[in-house]
């Protein structure tokens, strides 16, 4: 008998299933981690998203058991093909997060069982799977219930050697992810315009200050705590940008530095001491088009790049 077998996720598999999540999340952003209980939450539905999550008409999780280890584990979804769906989503199945144990360092763990033989045989499970479905694309990702995890990030090119193997294709989109102390961002003494006002309210995502001059709203930052107890992701003190824009005339006048600081009061108020940061990046761009301006402000507010995650991955459908 094979020592491998793939099969549906059992709730047994819980603790070795969220140990394995857990250790891919901590590659990317440091001192985050999902529970036991958010991560069995998330393989039904995702209550945050209230657009996609909806759609999915299907999810299954399969793992590969090896020497009765849960070595490799995967989750799939399945979207609708009704026209309440985005023409990119519908009919289409999706490998939504795929993660196995690394080949281990056979100087210093020559008992260490190579998991790359159980994660060749998910990944070809999963695409029989998508190829079941009938599905007219098939995609791939790493989106864990853990925030500023999602894509292929570059800590795990196991799993982006995984996918290219199973012929999976990136389409060239990336982004990076930064991170920041909230002590450390830079709090100006006063508004950089006259008449400069903050007005908070709630946003889209997360809650929402808005830079005002005479009434108008001339930008705005929107901030997310991440505090959803011990039953989901334990991720305490932690946040992220939503959303920071400010109108072309008043870019570089000192408005996004002076929102920046602002939400950091309320950060701070809040007892959330860490922020997540993104912006897009063309791979194989140090660069990238049209976004320096962003990096370069993320970079000069003190915040640090902790990873480049490569978004968009397609497998072509035989028919």
């Amino acid at each position: 008998m094979s020592p491998i077998e793939v099969r549906p996720f059992r709730r047994s598999d819980r603790d070795q299933l969220t140990v394995l999540v857990n250790a891919h999340a901590a590659a990317v952003v440091p001192g985050l981690a999902v529970s036991v209980a958010a991560l069995l939450s998330r393989l039904e539905r995702q209550p945050g998203e209230s657009i996609v999550d909806p759609w999915v008409s299907e999810r299954l999780t399969l793992v590969a058991q090896q020497h009765e280890r849960v070595a490799a584990a995967a989750h799939l979804l399945r979207y609708a093909a009704d026209e309440r769906v985005s023409p990119q989503y519908r009919n289409a199945g999706q490998i939504g997060w795929l993660v196995f144990w690394p080949e281990g360092p056979r100087i210093s763990s020559p008992y260490w069982t190579d998991a790359r033989p159980a994660a060749d045989r998910l990944i070809a499970a999963c695409v029989r799977q998508l190829e079941d479905w009938g599905v007219v694309g098939q995609y791939a990702g790493g989106d864990l219930p853990v925030p500023g995890v999602y894509g292929v990030p570059e800590q795990w090119q196991h799993v982006r050697a995984l996918y290219e193997r199973a012929g999976f294709t990136h389409d060239g989109h990336s982004e990076l992810v930064y991170a920041a102390d909230v002590e450390d961002l830079r709090r100006p003494a006063d508004p950089p315009l006259p008449g400069l006002a903050v007005r908070r309210s709630v946003g889209l995502n997360g809650t929402r200050l808005s830079a005002l001059v005479g009434g108008d709203v001339v930008g705005y930052v929107e901030v997310e705590i991440f505090d959803d107890g011990e039953r989901l992701a334990r991720h305490s003190g932690w946040a992220d940008i939503g959303n920071l824009c400010v109108a072309a005339d008043y870019r570089r006048r000192g408005v996004a530095t002076w929102l920046l600081g602002r939400a950091a009061e309320w950060l701070r108020l809040a007892h959330a001491d860490r922020l997540l940061a993104y912006a897009d990046l063309a791979e194989g761009d140090e660069t990238g088009p049209g976004n320096t301006g962003e990096r370069a402000f993320l970079q000069a507010a003190r915040f640090t790049e902790l990873t480049r995650t490569a978004r968009g991955w397609t497998r072509l459908c035989h028919p």
